[in-house]
């Protein structure tokens, strides 16, 4: 078993609650933990014995670009599009983060992180 990891991926969109966060839209930040299988990958060195982590990047960019209020709807979406699209990922960890968040004071970001077990 192993874990892969995509951190850092930067996307600009307009998910919240806000009309003007609707308008305007903002930065956000993705981290992305799977775990898979990789026994066979590690033998011999086939891409097709893992997962993809461009295919990965393409499901998370995917999704983001549908607007949602909520971040947690946002998560729920990217987690449930990477079990259906990836069958051999056994847990997933999502993060996603909103840069400079509209709370009426000083944060660098807010965030949201959901687990599938499945």
């Amino acid at each position: 078993m192993a874990t892969i990891r995509i951190e850092g991926m930067d996307f600009f969109a307009y998910h919240g609650c806000f009309t003007e966060e609707s308008i305007i839209g903002t930065r956000f930040e993705v981290d992305l933990t799977v775990n898979v299988d990789v026994e066979q990958a590690e033998i011999s060195d086939d891409l097709h014995q893992t997962v993809n982590y461009l295919n990965l990047y393409d499901t998370v960019k995917k999704e983001m670009e549908i607007r949602s209020n909520l971040l947690e709807n946002v998560a729920r979406r990217i987690l449930n599009s990477i079990k259906q699209k990836f069958p051999t990922i056994t847990r997933t960890e999502i993060k996603i983060s909103k840069l400079n968040p509209p709370i009426g004071g000083k944060a660098d970001r807010v965030s949201v992180t959901l687990i599938d077990e499945g």
